[in-house]
């Protein structure tokens, strides 16, 4: 993977060392921007043509801002249709090799169109 890749996080704004994405995404070349769900779209704004967004879902399944994380991503993907909007849930990345892994499919599918 060569070049220089943006990443806007948005998360719950729990970020422990087993819950952060920054080192894990910059050992793969990803630089990344993390916010909460309440700042994302001022953040965005801010942001010049991000690579990708990536919702990362709160842990907990009963948590209320569950739904809330799904709205987004559809108000992303319907505002840039060009950015990829990858929804991830803790649970399903902890056996698939982690939200950098599945953040780098998309950005190699979307680089291979």
């Amino acid at each position: 993977m060569s070049g220089f890749y943006k990443v806007l996080v948005v998360d719950d704004g729990e970020r422990s060392a087993d819950h952060a994405l920054s080192a894990e995404l910059a050992g793969l070349g990803f630089a990344s921007v993390t916010t909460t769900l309440e700042a994302s779209e001022e953040v965005l704004a801010l942001m010049s043509s991000p690579t990708a967004i990536l919702l990362q879902l709160p842990r907990d399944l009963s948590h209320p801002n569950r739904r809330l994380f799904q709205d987004l991503a559809r108000r992303l993907r319907a505002k840039a249709s060009d950015i990829p909007v990858i929804v991830v849930d803790p649970a399903a990345t902890a056996a698939g090799g982690g939200y950098a892994a599945a953040l780098q499919a998309h950005v190699a599918a979307s680089k291979a169109e």
